[in-house]
């Protein structure tokens, strides 16, 4: 089973609704964190390492990872999601589930 690892700054409105999305799913596991100091959960090297793909909601995201991290041999996926949504937004689960259909 993959492990899927949802990134956002805070931690606490659009990683953790993506990660609400794979609750008992049959073929992923998912998680995940923040970038910012004041992250619920703070992104580090062994959530990195346990991830098969990366999740981010900005490009931003991404950068950090990039500059903190090793997360050379992990795929990076940026979904382009603005911080505009709260925690389980009817539009922001519409929009992780149509950016991650694949997944689900």
């Amino acid at each position: 089973m993959p492990n899927l690892l949802f990134i956002c700054s805070k931690n606490q409105w659009r990683s953790p609704t993506a990660e609400v999305l794979f609750k008992g799913h049959s073929f992923h596991y998912a998680r995940s964190a923040g970038t910012g100091d004041k992250a619920r959960i703070k992104l580090n090297q062994k959530l990195i390492d346990w991830a098969d793909v990366v999740f981010v909601m900005e490009y931003k995201h991404r950068d950090i990872i990039k500059q903190k991290f090793d997360a050379r041999h992990k795929q990076l996926v940026v979904l382009n999601i603005p911080d505009d949504y709260r925690f389980n937004d009817p539009e922001l689960v519409e929009i992780l589930k149509s950016a991650l259909a694949e997944w689900l």
